[in-house]
């Protein structure tokens, strides 16, 4: 195993002194192979709170003259007690210094103590914002974003340059679109691809960067900016929109920490927003709460708009929120109809068929019967386990009393709180929490068809209730395509309400296109979470609307008569209380001007609605739906193993822009005044690329973006049992016996050369010189400076 000499710079520098830096070793290891995206994520994460940490007070090296005050860097909150106190809470830009010999004001030179060595992972020190502007058009249950800003790089000499750091967090369920950057006489721009069947990734490695920090923001690297200059950014990424009660409502993370506002004399900045809803409806649509304050500009049926453009003297430090409302006490839906574009890979018409719940609060909800399968395997240990059960403990406690339910937790074996459906009386869930508590303990592997037949067995004999199966895991099994076969056997079975099967992953090692496929073919509803930060939360809303049905076996008059006909899912899921149903999907032939949607209520009688269908002239369709109609497909290309479907979610990704398994986004450098570099893809054709001789013929131009996808899952993971957010052990622990024995020994031996004094001289030295001393170092550590430590560590 190799060392690495590295510098850690904790302590920052005064412009009119100079503080010690200790110096520390880390030790460099292989990339675990196993390590899933949640897991990178969560390093990654950790990693650029320390890095922020570390830039801020290296901020404090910035110098503005007699007449301007040093750049304060903020009262500095341990990431003890706040985790996230360093993730940025709206779009940001951060200079990577490795050399903090390069900090310095540009436009001001002033004395600094010089520095030895580099850090050992780059230093981020926030960019101060120029100006933004915002603005949000939301369609449906849709929200795409996009964000303009402006940032100088202040904080790097003017003869210097150095890596920058965009970060752009989202709101529920982001996907980034896309990137546009502007520096000096370079622009980057980002574009998705096909890669080559026969190419070895692993090659190009070194080109990757960027991808997700966490689930919900995305990064991505611009490289050798120089000092004093200003940077040009333009975000689009799409988000949903949160439902409940009848209401909207939009949450974009927009609250700029204190120190991005430009440093010295506080000067007016200019702040704008605009914001516009097409609810898609036609009908009335009530605003009822926003963060900033908005100003109506224009109004329709089912339309409305908002500006908002102000002087200020710091940027927003909320998040941009806003909640509407459309008005109806009863159920009603409409049919958006659009015809396709000449560059549409697709050219079948477009519709998307919509019913909400309304806003009433006498509407009846199925009796249930529900079974809830819950993983409890080795590597559910811990928090994971624990949410579980507070979580299904509180969905049994919202169970009424005509209700009948059952839990089987399974790992490689199955262990049934009761062997048949039991009644939801309070006595009933008291016993049920009291047997959650003491059976569900962590241990042993994944077997998911065992329990998953046992509870299609208890729902095989129910009647007049809607029989629900709640499947919870965090891992993959080998046998997923034969679970999905036999939950479709099951399904053919001819009965007024068929089982519903909804599903719930928890980190990235299980397979979440099985979870969405066995959902789809189960009627039910899927989610789930790459962390515990949002896992409560999610499960709470999970539960709450798989098992909150109002309106089941939905149907559309005509729609069997339709040509070449595509509904994403495949098929129509139930309407729930707290969340409008929305299907979306592509056709052949004619559509009559008037249709009814209909269905079965709770009381068994028949329910039909008129469906106002009209023309989406507005709203595009392609766009909004992309991402779950990419998903979905997906999961049936899995499924069926088909190459023709991987081929269509690749092109449906590139002619988005909505990431998906097959594709892969890459950043591409532009030089203005030269010829422009020749674009890798076209909207209209995307083809497959030849990495390899891109990377030849570019050189350093093309950054490849880290997989932005779950992937599908990971066998030998959960064969391991690999815990959610696992990581190896840090390098830094045995970096850390190594410092203390140094500054043990050098307290010993004064004037003489001492293992501080080596690692001083090895960061003066080139990379393979100073691996061969940190070697020797090493050695020596072992048989003679342990003894002069008193604690023989």
């Amino acid at each position: 195993m190799f060392l690495s000499v590295s510098l850690s710079l904790s302590p920052y520098f005064k412009h009119n002194g100079l503080k010690t830096i200790p110096l520390s070793i880390s030790q460099s290891q292989s990339p675990n192979p196993k390590s899933s995206i949640s897991n990178q994520c969560s390093l990654m994460a950790e990693e650029f709170m320390k890095s922020v940490e570390d830039g801020l007070k290296l901020a404090k090296r910035i110098y503005l003259g007699k007449d301007r005050s040093v750049v304060s860097a903020p009262k500095l909150i341990s990431m003890d007690k706040s985790s996230s106190s360093y993730l940025p809470s709206a779009p940001m830009v951060y200079a990577m210094i490795y050399d903090p010999a390069i900090v310095d004001n540009p436009d001001i030179a002033s004395y600094q103590p010089h520095v030895h060595g580099r850090c050992d992972s780059p230093a981020f020190i926030p960019l101060q914002m120029n100006g933004f502007e915002i603005s949000v058009d939301c369609y449906l249950d849709t929200a795409v974003v996009t964000f303009i800003g402006s940032w100088r790089v202040h904080c790097v000499m003017g003869s210097k340059s150095c890596d920058c750091r965009i970060a752009i967090p989202m709101g529920e369920q982001g996907s980034i679109l896309g990137l546009e950057v502007d520096v000096g006489r370079r622009s980057y721009s980002t574009q998705l691809v096909t890669i080559e069947e026969n190419i070895d990734m692993e090659k190009f490695s070194k080109f990757e960067d960027g991808g997700f920090l966490k689930h919900y923001i995305f990064t991505s690297k611009i490289p050798q900016v120089d000092g004093g200059s200003n940077i040009s950014l333009r975000a689009t990424w799409s988000q949903k929109l949160l439902f409940d009660d009848g209401e909207f409502f939009l949450n974009i993370p927009f609250s700029f920490p204190e120190y991005v506002n430009p440093a010295g004399k506080r000067i007016s900045k200019r702040e704008k927003m605009q914001l516009s809803v097409n609810s898609g409806t036609g009908t009335e649509v009530l605003c009822r709460s926003a963060s900033h304050p908005l100003k109506e500009i224009r109004r329709q049926a089912g339309k409305f708009g908002f500006s908002y453009e102000a002087d200020v003297l710091s940027w927003s430090n909320v998040d941009f929120k806003f909640s509407y409302q459309i008005s109806s006490s009863d159920i009603f839906g409409g049919l958006l109809l659009q015809s396709p574009s000449s560059h549409d890979l697709d050219q079948r018409e477009m519709f998307c068929f919509y019913l909400f719940p309304g806003n009433g609060k006498s509407k009846k909800v199925f009796r249930k019967d529900a079974v809830f399968l819950v993983d409890i395997s080795l590597s559910m240990r811990g928090k994971p386990l624990e949410i579980a059960k507070s979580v299904l403990s509180s969905a049994l406690s919202k169970l009424n009393p005509e209700d009948s339910f059952s839990i089987i937790a399974f790992n490689g074996e199955t262990y049934l709180f009761s062997s048949s459906l039991e009644p939801a009386t309070k006595e009933t869930i008291e016993k049920a929490i009291e047997w959650i508590n003491m059976n569900f303990i962590a241990g042993g592997g994944t077997n998911i068809l065992l329990p998953l037949n046992q509870a299609i067995e208890m729902l095989s004999n129910t009647f007049d209730t809607i029989p629900l199966i709640f499947l919870l895991t965090d891992g993959t099994v080998e046998d997923e395509r034969q679970i999905c076969d036999v939950v479709k056997s099951h399904m053919k079975k001819s009965r007024s309400i068929s089982m519903r099967i909804s599903t719930f992953g928890i980190g990235t090692y299980c397979n979440y296109h099985f979870l969405q496929m066995l959902a789809a073919i189960g009627r039910g509803y899927c989610d789930g979470v790459y962390g515990v930060d949002m896992m409560e939360i999610r499960m709470q809303k999970f539960f709450t609307a798989a098992s909150s049905t109002i309106l089941a076996n939905i149907t559309i008059d005509s729609f069997e008569r339709l040509d070449a006909l595509e509904v994403y899912p495949f098929h129509i899921p139930d309407l729930v209380s707290n969340t409008p149903l929305i299907v979306s999907g592509r056709y052949k032939g004619n559509i009559p001007d008037s249709l009814k949607a209909r269905g079965i209520l709770a009381d068994s009688s028949t329910f039909a609605v008129d469906l106002k269908v009209q023309k989406a002239k507005d709203i595009p369709l392609d766009k909004i739906f992309a991402k779950k109609q990419i998903d979905l497909l997906t999961a049936q290309a899995w499924f069926s193993q088909s190459k023709q479907l991987e081929d269509k979610v690749a092109k449906m990704s590139i002619q988005t822009g909505v990431q998906s398994e097959y594709t892969r986004m890459i950043v591409l450098q532009t030089d203005k005044g030269k010829d422009a570099i020749e674009s890798v893809v076209t909207p209209e054709v995307p083809i497959k690329i030849n990495l390899q001789k891109l990377l030849d013929t570019k050189g350093h131009n093309l950054i490849l973006v880290r997989s932005l996808c779950a992937g599908f899952g990971s066998l030998v993971a959960t064969a391991e049992n690999l815990p959610l957010g696992y990581k190896e052990t840090p390098a830094e622990a045995a970096a850390e016996v190594l410092v203390k024995a140094a500054s043990n020994c050098c307290g010993k031996l004064e004037n003489c050369c001492c293992c501080f004094c080596c690692i001083k001289f090895c960061s003066r030295v080139n990379d393979q010189f100073a691996i061969v001393l940190i070697q020797l170092c090493a050695s020596m550590a072992c048989l003679g400076c342990l003894s002069c430590c008193p604690d023989g560590n």
